[in-house]
């Protein structure tokens, strides 16, 4: 991502930050973060022992002290890494001891929704028992939520799951991240619980590998730079995201960008997120005055560069036909595989209706330097 559970772009609900809850106070306190953006799929707990507590495994001590959470889902969590002891990854075993410090990173589990299996065309580039990467197109949202009930890449999966006949855990797959409706490009599902953990610990640990590129509007004075801000829920309008300069509301979010070609009037940037939130790039795009292009949300669908000459407008109208939806692209992602540990590296093309702005765009600025010499 998204911070918003099982959203969709359009129909955002809020996250459920209440998801786990302790049983009883054998526990002296506890710092509970829900993690759901443009990427992330996945709760974070920070807990410590009480001086009373008699030794126990913790796969046992968590599944008792925790609502919701099954023994199988811990053993998976501490299979993978994800369950620490006063910062030390330890095994389901482990017998706590009072004070001690646990830190434990849980991949959602799958919503109770009947997904029927659709045939959806899905773009796979890479597949295996544990993971399936796919190249997303336009318009596809990725979970169903409300207002998207059906017509999912989750009820795509499950129709190619099913025409495959695949052992797969769960006929949908399981979740670690997802993208925007009408963002494209590259994003991974897992097959199994066990995967899922592994790669929810690597996009905690932001080891997960992802650049986007992104067409926005405006010139940049420097190559390079970073956005720093924290995102939040507007409270003007419950769909969007804002940023709080002063950190007040929302969380901590980093965006880092460098320029890859200038048109003069907008600019082909590629994104690295350092942490990720709902519409991170969007929305850190628009804080510094350079909304993506044709983002309907955040204000870019209009002209915000250029002349007033009725032939540029007419130009920026042809972009916007051929593009109707924001310019966003999930170019690269690389993760270390959940049962192999080897280095994955995907890269994905830019979609037609991207390509092909981005040529308007570069005829427009070759005629524009011509008339000017």
């Amino acid at each position: 991502m998204n911070d918003d559970t099982y959203i969709t772009q359009d129909s955002p609900i809020e996250a459920d930050d209440d998801y786990m809850e302790l049983n009883d106070d054998t526990v002296d306190t506890i710092d509970s973060e829900t993690t759901e953006e443009d990427g992330k799929l996945f709760e974070h707990m920070r807990l410590t022992v009480d001086g009373g507590q008699e030794q126990v495994r913790i796969d046992s001590f968590l599944t008792s002290r925790i609502s919701g959470i099954s023994r199988n889902r811990v053993q998976n969590a501490a299979k993978a890494g994800n369950i620490l002891v006063n910062e030390k990854v330890v095994k389901a075993n482990y017998k706590i001891k009072p004070g001690d410090v646990i830190s434990i990173v849980f991949a959602y589990p799958p919503r109770d929704t009947d997904i029927k299996p659709e045939p959806i065309p899905l773009n796979i580039v890479y597949e295996d028992n544990d993971v399936i990467v796919i190249n997303k197109q336009a318009g596809l949202v990725v979970h169903p939520a409300h207002g998207n009930f059906d017509g999912t890449l989750l009820h795509g999966l499950a129709y190619h799951f099913e025409q495959t006949h695949q052992p797969v855990e769960n006929r949908f797959g399981y979740l670690v991240h997802r993208i925007d409706k009408d963002t494209t490009g590259l994003m991974v599902v897992t097959k199994n619980e066990t995967a899922q953990a592994t790669l929810a610990r690597q996009f905690f640990d932001h080891s997960i590998h992802r650049r986007y590129h992104a067409l926005v509007w405006g010139d940049f004075n420097e190559n390079e730079g970073t956005i720093i801000g924290n995102i939040g829920r507007s409270t003007n309008d419950r769909r969007k995201m804002t940023v709080y300069p002063n950190g007040e509301y929302g969380k901590e979010a980093i965006t880092h960008w460098r320029v890859l070609e200038r048109f003069g009037y907008v600019t082909l940037n590629e994104y690295r997120l350092e942490t990720g939130r709902t519409h991170q790039i969007r929305v850190h795009s628009q804080y510094i005055g350079h909304p993506l292009f044709n983002d309907a949300m955040y204000g870019g669908d209009v002209i915000l560069k250029g002349t007033t000459f009725s032939k540029y407008k007419q130009f920026i109208d042809n972009c916007f036909k051929i593009m109707p939806r924001h310019a966003l692209h999930a170019k690269e992602l690389g993760f270390v595989h959940p049962t192999t540990g080897k280095q994955m590296m995907f890269t994905s093309e830019l979609p037609d209706d991207m390509t092909q702005v981005l040529e308007k765009w570069r005829v427009y600025l070759k005629a524009r330097n011509l008339l000017e010499e």
